[in-house]
């Protein structure tokens, strides 16, 4: 039986301006650079990481990068680990007036063209689907987005709205399931 090693990228600088940042393809910055190595380390300690796939969004794909460079792995990419297109909000403040509502509002697309909830966790849960059925044995991790963790938490473990809205998984922070 396989594990999914879930990681979300380094650190952004929208990150540090608390900005949205969901389609907006940016890099990571210094300290995110860091938190890579230092995910790649921790990696490299645990011993058992058969393959990675990751994001191809450039903070997700230096952030792997740097996994698979301690680890001599190749990187695989999926669209399918794309952060949340939050639409019209992207590059504004997290705490912009309406952007916890459009959140909640499960069943509608972000303004200004930006995906739904149920649009995420269609493709997220497509993704640990094919990963299940793929490599069963294998210890897969992914290297990810905020949301896209999120989504990855409530396959494995139930979530009341509140705890998913609320849910929240740190730059490099790295959590394990089990592929059963």
């Amino acid at each position: 039986m396989g594990k999914l090693y879930v990681t979300r990228h380094g650190l952004t600088q929208y990150n540090k301006d608390e900005h949205i940042c969901g389609a907006t393809d940016i890099p990571l910055c210094e300290e995110g650079l860091e938190q890579a190595e230092q995910l790649a380390e921790k990696c490299f300690l645990l011993a058992d990481i058969d393959m990675i796939i990751s994001s191809p969004m450039i903070r997700a794909a230096q952030t792997a990068q740097a996994v698979a460079d301690k680890l001599k792995l190749k990187i695989s990419y999926d669209e399918r680990l794309r952060e949340w297109d939050y639409g019209s909000f992207e590059g504004m403040d997290r705490f912009t007036k309406g952007f916890a509502e459009a959140k909640a509002a499960w069943g509608c697309k972000m303004p200004g063209g930006g995906e739904s909830v149920f649009q995420l966790v269609h493709r997220t849960y497509d993704f640990i689907d094919d990963v299940k059925k793929n490599y069963p044995d294998k210890n897969v991790l992914v290297v990810c987005h905020g949301g896209i963790c999120r989504v990855i938490d409530s396959y494995f473990n139930d979530m009341t709205v509140e705890r998913f809205m609320n849910y929240f998984q740190g730059n490099c922070q790295l959590n394990e399931y089990q592929l059963l």
